[in-house]
């Protein structure tokens, strides 16, 4: 059977972002993984059919699973369609999980996904965040930071600064 990677020269298709996360969460570290995915799940997956919303990762039994990860069926898959929100395994080396398990442990930390996208090879791959939840407060902060910065924006462009 045939690698389905992109022809040279036909565009990748743009990653998928979770938006929400670096909204409502503070980004301790990142880390690459592949996902395991079925052949409609691909497909689907290429022409932009997938929702990270809500969705975190989970290490279960020693391997991570994305949980809530939504790949709409592929509309040519018929029978050899996938369930939707099936768990996704993800692809990481032995001592990464290990390293990701320690991390989880401690209280208020969790895995969340941060894009799925394919790599130069045409591999699936998602980012992988450690994180920790914001409270209502950093929000607020990382919210003034933001206007603060505009307005110096505006200032320079009229010449005031």
């Amino acid at each position: 059977m045939a690698k389905d990677t992109p022809r040279k020269g036909s565009p990748q298709p743009a990653p998928l972002q979770n938006k929400k996360a670096r909204f409502s969460y503070e980004i301790l570290s990142k880390v690459e993984a592949g996902i395991a995915l079925k052949g409609t799940e691909v497909k689907s997956l290429r022409q932009g059919g997938a929702s990270l919303a809500e969705s975190y990762a989970r290490v279960d039994r020693g391997q991570v699973v994305l949980i809530n990860f939504q790949i709409q069926p592929y509309k040519e898959g018929n029978r050899y369609n996938h369930d939707p929100k099936r768990p996704k395994q993800l692809l990481l080396h032995k001592r990464e999980i290990k390293k990701l398990s320690a991390a989880v442990q401690i209280k208020g930390q969790t895995l969340i996904p941060l894009s799925v996208y394919f790599n130069k090879d045409g591999i699936a791959k998602v980012e992988l965040a450690l994180a920790r939840g914001k409270t209502h407060g950093d929000k607020r902060h990382d919210e003034r930071k933001k206007e603060d910065r505009k307005e110096i924006m505006r200032a320079q462009r009229r010449g005031g600064l």
